[in-house]
């Protein structure tokens, strides 16, 4: 008889909190991620590129950046399954020009120097431990080719200390910089103040890197 299989406590959450909430009702929705779309955007300067949105689940962000007159190439990578199929349900027929990665960043085997910008909004913060923060560094540095863009957006200091009932970090700029290392030299900085559907103002702090 096969011995079941141990439950992740993190990917328990998540699946719960797509199970039992609509995916436009929870804090981080944004009906466009304009920010990072427009960061997106200016990377890629018109050109064709890969891009992975790490965390980006339910995300609206991927149905923009297939609309974007550019020709990116995305991979969506979540830990919930069913934050997953909301997306995949939302984009139709158009789901199947998308990557769907299934898994926990600080645990999933990616491939090397696979994608030119890597996105994230609203993971990194959740990682309370150093050495989740370091694997997930050594994910970024392994899949993301010398030379491309990193894009990560965590709680500013005065954003929230919890999150879906979870402990985050908070950090400003300079701080969320040097989870990363000397490897990412720091092209700019920006703030946004996130309006929840709930009505609540959340701060957050966008850092984008450039990968030596």
């Amino acid at each position: 008889m096969n011995e079941p299989r141990p439950t992740d406590p993190a990917k328990s959450h998540w699946e719960r909190v797509y199970r039992d909430k609509p995916a436009d009702s929870v804090s981080w929705f944004q009906a466009h991620a304009q920010q990072s779309l427009a960061l997106i955007r200016g990377i890629a300067a018109g050109q064709a590129a890969r891009v992975i949105d790490v965390g980006g689940g339910a995300s609206t962000l991927v149905d923009d950046l297939l609309n974007a007159p550019e020709d990116f190439s995305v991979a969506v990578l979540d830990i919930s399954a069913a934050a997953l199929d909301v997306a995949r349900c939302r984009l139709q027929q158009r789901a199947a020009a998308v990557r769907w990665l299934e898994g926990d960043i600080t645990q999933i085997a990616l491939p090397e120097q696979a994608w030119d910008i890597w996105h994230d909004r609203a993971v990194f913060h959740f990682l309370t431990e150093p050495a989740q923060r370091e694997a997930y560094v050594a994910r970024v540095r392994r899949a993301v080719r010398p030379g491309g863009h990193v894009i990560v957006a965590a709680f500013a200091p005065d954003g929230p200390t919890h999150c879906s009932g979870l402990p985050v970090m908070r950090y400003a700029p300079d701080a969320l910089h040097a989870q990363f290392g000397g490897a990412f030299e720091l092209l700019e900085h920006l703030s946004e103040s996130h309006l929840t559907p709930s009505g609540a103002v959340q701060q957050f702090v966008y850092c984008h890197c450039l990968l030596h």
